[in-house]
């Protein structure tokens, strides 16, 4: 299983010796999709092997615009598809937009496609901010667009390396490598192709990926066929991909450590991951890349009988309250105990500017919180916007602490500032509600809200 979120929705499944009925596969992804539709998704989409004898020398799409619901019935009206058709081996992709590039159409849904064949269909997150460029090029040799998104060019792109490959024989891995190497911007993507039957290819860079594996065998991580490649595509940012190609066995490593704090995109490897195993996979601000393991709770997060999730999170405010300062405070000594800066308390003492970096709600978190921090540290204290933060080039120095603030931990532009800073060897602090986020895992030391998952798309009580 590969899904990852923020803004748009990716959800693929791979079933490899697993027989599973076309109605099984649809109704996995389906199931996906719906447990990461927890915001204003316009419209959704799936990618699976066509019909016929050999299923894999076609790709059908289905697509729709509304909610996931209305692409669940779309697909079942289709009397064409045979539902009960067992299939050993498959992989098939699917997606919920929320409109960036394009407005809300079937067109303009994924998985985007390479031609009208279904060659290469690819399944995106996140933005090329290059695409014009690229499709310029791409239409120049003679490439048709049929959407008005930038994540069209990639399964084009992926196709005209394809056909213009100097051997008979080329990976599907080396070929996204060099897609990828072409994309400027943020992006976690899914790769799939008739050319590579049973194969899955996913490559993130920026955007968060998990990959979840379930087996009836118990082995070490070492041992799942899980190809990473880490390096510098040009000036761009490090990457991470990852090829999975049909496993014979495949497990997860059996130290799980426990996160009750998860978020939607966690809830989704529930009813999949049985054994509770889970991968996170992700690079750091350099090169390489750790493996997380979360173990999960039953149960998608409610709305009670509130009518709307921001209803529902303004009136738990005061129980995130305490939650967040539980074993934190000692009334005792009239003190507060962070246990995750401690280790970098001396420095943190040393500093001569606090830089308080966020967007949106964390950013006004921060302005409401300046006077008071500059009042008990006595120091300066900046509240910055991180696209201006970015944009102004803001000169950051080795005797600066830079918090970070966001509910998620995966904030792009918020991403984006703390490396900038991390380059210039500032001490770097991130304040989140997501254990495990990309934020957690690339500052220096931070602390988590533990506010319970916050599904509204205004920050209410986190922050």
């Amino acid at each position: 299983i590969l899904v990852t979120l923020y803004p748009a929705g990716i959800f693929a499944y791979l079933n490899y010796r697993v027989p599973q009925t076309r109605r099984d596969i649809f109704q996995t992804l389906i199931n996906g999709l719906q447990r990461l539709e927890y915001r204003g998704y316009d419209s959704a989409g799936v990618a699976v092997d066509g019909s016929g004898k050999d299923h894999t020398a076609s790709i059908s799409l289905y697509k729709k615009t509304g909610k996931v619901k209305a692409l669940d019935e779309e697909i079942y009206k289709n009397n064409s598809i045979d539902f009960e058709a067992e299939l050993d081996t498959h992989f098939g992709i699917a997606h919920t937009r929320w409109a960036t590039h394009g407005e809300p159409s079937p067109l303009n849904s994924h998985p985007h496609r390479s031609d009208k064949n279904n060659e290469f269909v690819v399944i995106h997150n996140g933005i090329i901010t290059n695409y014009k460029e690229l499709k310029k090029y791409l239409v120049s040799k003679g490439y048709d667009f049929e959407s008005d998104t930038d994540t069209e060019v990639i399964p084009k792109l992926i196709k005209y390396l394809y056909d213009n490959r100097e051997n008979d024989y080329v990976s599907f891995s080396t070929l996204v490598e060099r897609v990828i190497q072409q994309l400027e911007g943020a992006f976690a993507l899914v790769f799939k192709s008739i050319h590579f039957p049973g194969e899955a290819v996913a490559t993130r860079r920026g955007s968060p990926l998990l990959i979840g594996v379930r087996s009836q065998y118990e082995l070490s991580t070492e041992q799942i066929p899980v190809q990473y490649n880490c390096s510098k595509s040009g000036s761009h940012h490090p990457y991470f991909s990852s090829t999975y190609t049909s496993p014979q066995t495949c497990s997860a490593h059996q130290d799980v450590c426990e996160h009750s704090n998860t978020t939607p995109i966690l809830h989704v490897f529930v009813e999949h991951c049985i054994q509770k195993h889970l991968h996170q996979q992700g690079v750091g601000p350099l090169l390489g890349f750790r493996v997380i393991l979360f173990l999960c709770s039953h149960g998608f997060i409610p709305s009670g009988n509130f009518k709307a999730f921001m209803q529902k999170e303004i009136f738990e405010q005061p129980e995130s309250v305490v939650n967040t300062m539980r074993g934190r405070i000692c009334f005792d000594s009239n003190t507060v105990i962070l246990g995750g800066l401690s280790d970098h308390l001396k420095e943190i003492k040393r500093c001569r500017r606090l830089i308080v970096i966020g967007c949106g709600t964390s950013y006004h978190a921060g302005v409401a919180t300046r006077q008071i921090l500059e009042e008990l540290t006595e120091l300066p204290v900046m509240v910055e916007l991180a696209s201006d933060f970015l944009d102004r080039i803001t000169p950051v120095f080795r005797d600066d602490v830079c918090f970070f603030i966001s509910q998620s931990g995966e904030t792009a532009d918020t991403l984006m500032a703390l490396r900038y800073c991390k380059q210039r060897g500032a001490l770097t602090l991130g304040v989140t509600n997501t254990v495990g986020s990309s934020i957690c895992r690339e500052t220096d030391c931070g602390v988590h809200i533990n506010a319970g998952p916050e599904v509204g798309v205004a920050s209410t009580k986190v922050l």
